[in-house]
């Protein structure tokens, strides 16, 4: 069993920042996915187990910026913040493959709310 543990979350500003945090109990290929009111979940960043490969959505590439340590914490660095990235943002872990494609694992999800 994979134990996920998500911090950073809360409220900004339009055009603010937030950094969000998911230490896992092992090392794995990590994502973020947010979820909002009425809509599916949907991708926001991922990388590779080694770090080496990053990959953002259109949505919020050029904002947003995941990254790793040398252990099991990924961090998602949110910036220039926007009303509709409003959402509960979840942390994924895919034990089987070297990238996120099936996550198995999710965190517990963390609030994020941009408004003015």
């Amino acid at each position: 069993q994979v134990q996920l543990v998500e911090s950073g979350g809360g409220w900004a500003q339009p055009g603010g920042s937030l950094r969000l945090s998911c230490t896992a109990s092992g090392r794995y290929a990590m994502g973020w996915f947010r979820q909002s009111p009425g809509n599916d979940r949907e991708f926001v960043a991922s990388i590779t187990y080694k770090g080496a490969n990053k990959y953002h959505s259109e949505r919020v590439r050029g904002r947003f910026t995941i990254s790793r340590d040398t252990r099991n914490t990924a961090y998602l660095q949110m910036n220039n913040l926007k009303p509709e990235d409003t959402a509960v943002y979840y942390c994924a872990v895919d034990t089987e493959h070297a990238r996120v494609e099936r996550p198995d694992y999710w965190g517990q999800g963390t609030q994020v709310t941009v408004s003015s």
